[in-house]
């Protein structure tokens, strides 16, 4: 009998070896005492497939309600400015692509962390003396969303949790529960413009924290952190050693009474990985391109970091190479007026949505000041018949052929979000019919009363 030793990937003096017994029989060797394995199929998800999980989705696949047939459908669900194309990007922007394409110059790979020259085009345009930025601070991503998902999985390994707002983004649990990371859920204050509740959200830090996801200015809010509420969010993760994930896609898109702070600018030792994009400011959410800021002006984040998510960014090839020859001109062309207009178009249905909503009893909207959205109370005790905010917006179609997002899918029941980037015709015909809604199934306090007796 011949025996065989069979190298499997092994290296070193410790290499795994499979010992095999050959009889020699004639011509034919066939192995001995070798088990026979019969081929079946057991082709089966992934556990991380089966840990994600999206709240909107599942909370909205499963409404299954159909509009009303006789009012035309008005969708204040999705937070995409392009959709009735009442908010084009500027031309400025779609030439610079045009001109990318005809080039032909950038049809082939480009770095997994972008293009050197497109780096520093991003650095250039956010560096200022309080946050300073060069081009090794940059990494392109695909969207704000490859950017939250790499800043997550640099920050954070399988048993940590990480702190998110409640009401927050759904895409930080999604992203964070595939990746085996827990997630707790610090809260906002509706009846203070949607600050953080820094007490909460202290008590909830424990050894295996690995950072705090801080969403400013808020989808699915609206609000703005003032200077002074940054600075005791930044003394709260100095005090804990935490790193801060800033979400920061809307960042500049406020009202003109209100001044938006990058984080990072306020920050004297916390270290932040600031997301940011295309997607909202420049209005082309399709286009997939995002970035990441480091700021780490003391040295906390070190090579580690750093080197993790140039590893992190190899797992694919980064972001549309048009998209990153244009990016320069776009950053640096398009005209101050253009965001202007842009804002003036969102806070002008802010307030017109805010005031016919305020207007409704049951309802109580909160101000926003920025960003694309506006959250609503639902005063459940005045609706009896419905019996959470999901009920109260299946009917809202049903009847109304009105879809609003209920808050349940940002894990805050009781509200409902309205996107203002429609247009104002739509906004206020919406709203008309909100009131319509409401006034139908309002009951007062003796109403319910009498409601709940009758059960």
């Amino acid at each position: 009998m011949d025996s065989y030793l069979i190298h499997v990937n092994g290296h070193g003096d410790h290499a795994p070896m499979l010992d095999v017994n050959l009889k020699n029989t004639g011509n034919i060797i066939s192995p001995g005492k070798v088990k026979s394995r019969k081929p079946r199929w057991a082709v089966r998800a992934s556990e991380m497939s089966k840990k994600t999980f999206n709240p909107v989705r599942a909370i909205v696949d499963s409404m299954k309600v159909e509009p009303n047939p006789k009012k035309a459908m008005i969708s204040l669900s999705l937070g995409d400015p392009t959709v009735f194309g009442n908010l084009p990007t500027n031309d400025e922007v779609t030439q610079a692509v045009k001109e990318v394409l005809d080039s032909g110059q950038y049809n082939g790979y480009a770095p997994s962390v972008g293009y050197q020259s497109c780096r520093e085009a991003v650095a250039a345009y956010y560096n200022c003396p309080e946050a300073p930025l060069k081009a090794q601070d940059v990494i392109l991503t695909s969207g704000c969303s490859q950017a939250i998902e790499l800043a997550l999985a640099v920050l954070a390994n399988p048993g940590q949790n990480i702190l998110v707002p409640r009401p927050g983004f759904s895409l930080y649990k999604t992203l964070a529960l595939s990746m085996g990371i827990e997630v707790k859920l610090y809260n906002l204050l509706p009846e203070k413009a949607w600050e953080i509740d820094l007490e909460h959200l202290e008590s909830l830090v424990d050894e295996k924290t690995a950072c705090l996801i801080v969403n400013n200015p808020s989808n699915p809010c609206g609000s703005v952190f003032s200077k002074s509420h940054l600075q005791e969010i930044l003394a709260v993760a100095s005090r804990q050693c935490l790193p801060i994930l800033a979400d920061e896609i809307y960042g500049d898109m406020v009202f003109a009474d209100c001044k938006y702070e990058p984080i990072a600018t306020l920050s004297t030792n916390v270290p932040i990985l600031s997301c940011g994009g295309l997607a909202k400011r420049w209005l082309v959410p399709g286009w997939r391109m995002g970035w990441i800021l480091i700021h780490d002006r003391r040295d906390i984040f070190g090579k580690e970091i750093r080197d993790g998510l140039v590893r992190l960014s190899q797992r694919i090839l980064g972001p549309c190479t048009i998209v990153q020859g244009a990016l320069e001109r776009i950053l640096h062309r398009t005209p101050p007026e253009f965001y202007h207009n842009t804002l003036s178009i969102l806070k002008s249905n802010a307030d017109l949505c805010y005031a016919a909503l305020a207007a409704i009893p049951g309802l109580q909207p909160v101000r926003p000041a920025g960003a694309m959205y506006l959250m609503v109370e639902i005063e459940m005790e005045h609706f009896p018949e419905f019996e959470n905010d999901v009920e109260f917006t299946e009917r809202l179609i049903s009847e109304q052929s009105v879809f609003c997002l209920p808050a349940t899918c940002f894990e805050y029941p009781n509200f409902f979000r309205v996107v203002i980037t429609v247009p104002e015709e739509m906004i206020l015909e919406a709203c008309g019919r909100i009131q319509e809604f409401c006034e139908m199934h309002y009951q007062g306090a003796d109403g319910a009363q009498d409601l709940e007796c009758d059960k």
